[in-house]
């Protein structure tokens, strides 16, 4: 029996997303998560896709668990009532997501003891991700010692841009000495999505020019010329670029100066305005788009500001990067703001008929999980629809590493 099976984890600091996939057609066997470990009130939801568990739906448990080692065994003990447990000779590997793989980690990764402590020294550079994705490897690791673990960075799609665009404009010594460089994020889904988009245009990934909009709570732009990230929008941490959810996203460095000096802001209050209390929740009291467009469309002035600036950072950053790539052959939404919201679409294309972009509204309007074009015939640029999909696209690089 050839082992084709990979079991893809995504630990954060009080939930485990995760999935099992069979790499010999692609398809999924199993999804779950489990949320507020730690907590009385934990909940693990699983739901079996094939075979007899299938027919009953999603299985759902309320009550404590207690750690992240509880809630993988719980996992594993879900997967074995439907005769997919972590014991199964068909499970080839465990495909982690890692947030931060800094400049050693570019490319996925078998984890061994080595690689696991240079993870973790990464944990200032993301102390909110790494912690959790450590924590998640050393469990998976102690369930099955003998199974190829292997780490799948977020920061590695963007490690191919040139020097002077990871590069920050400060004192290189003091750059050097404190990895202060352009990381760059959700560097998987980027990669899937500018790949899915060549595949949509029925042409090789080499000769296609993409702009990746990878837009949720989080959001972030990227220029990819032939399968290659040359440019993205987040930087040393995922602060950087559009406007999100509750990120502000560029702004004058010179702010923090302000707040600290004029407002008597310490750096933990500053760094809890800018990713937490910022973006569209600080310009409007709400993070969510839906929320967003529809007191916008009630006439809601505070919504319709925030509306606005999210579309005009967007406009600029779909300039900047035709500008970087000097052909561009598509842009592409994705993610849930991205794949669902025809409004952002349409606003951050308008205008832009200079640029060949032009959509069709009616292919706009359509809600859809396939990936499709939504451009008009006479549009010089495509524009696609891509749902996103990161757990394929982790369980892909681990399987082909490991059966390399």
């Amino acid at each position: 029996m050839t082992a084709s099976r990979v079991l893809v984890l995504n630990s954060g600091s009080s939930s485990v997303k995760y999935q099992l996939l069979d790499m010999a057609d692609r398809s999924r066997l199993a999804s779950g998560l489990v949320e507020r470990i730690g907590e009385e009130t934990s909940r693990l939801v699983h739901e079996p896709l094939v075979g007899p568990g299938a027919a009953g739906g999603k299985r759902e448990q309320v009550g404590p668990i207690a750690d992240h080692g509880a809630a993988l065994k719980a996992v594993a003990a879900e997967l074995a009532a439907d005769g997919m447990g972590l014991d199964s000779p068909e499970l080839a590997a465990v495909g982690h997501r890692v947030v931060h793989g800094g400049t050693r980690f570019t490319r996925p990764t078998v984890i061994d003891d080595e690689v696991l402590a240079e993870i973790r020294s990464l944990i200032p550079l993301a102390p909110l991700h790494n912690p959790a994705n450590v924590t998640g490897i050393e469990v998976a690791r102690a369930l099955r010692a003998d199974l190829p673990q292997v780490a799948v960075f977020d920061t590695a799609f963007h490690s191919t841009m040139p020097e002077h665009v990871a590069r920050y404009a400060i004192d290189a010594a003091t750059a050097d000495a404190y990895s202060i460089r352009r990381y760059g994020f959700h560097g998987t889904s980027h990669a899937y999505v500018s790949r899915a988009t060549a595949r949509l245009l029925g042409r090789p990934v080499e000769d296609v020019n993409v702009i990746v909009l990878h837009l949720g709570n989080g959001a972030s732009a990227s220029a990819v010329r032939g399968g290659v990230c040359v440019e993205t929008s987040m930087g040393l941490t995922p602060l950087e670029g559009l406007v999100m959810g509750t990120r502000s996203g560029d702004v004058d460095p010179a702010v923090v100066f302000h707040l600290a000096r004029v407002a008597g802001f310490s750096v933990d209050e500053i760094d809890s305005l800018l990713n937490k209390k910022s973006g569209l929740l600080g310009m409007c009291g709400d993070n969510d788009m839906r929320a967003v467009l529809r007191r916008a469309g009630e006439g809601d002035e505070a919504a319709s500001l925030a509306f606005a600036a999210y579309v005009h950072r967007l406009k600029k950053y779909i300039g900047a990067y035709a500008a970087v790539l000097g052909r561009v052959d598509a842009v592409t939404f994705t993610a849930g703001v991205g794949e669902n919201a025809h409004q952002v679409r349409e606003a951050a294309i308008d205008g832009l008929a200079a640029l060949g972009l032009v959509l069709d509204p009616r292919a706009n309007a359509v809600r859809s999980a396939e990936p499709r074009l939504i451009s008009a015939e006479e549009a010089r640029v495509a524009v696609a629809v891509v749902p996103t999909d990161e757990e394929l696209e982790i369980a892909t690089q681990a399987y082909e590493l490991v059966t390399r």
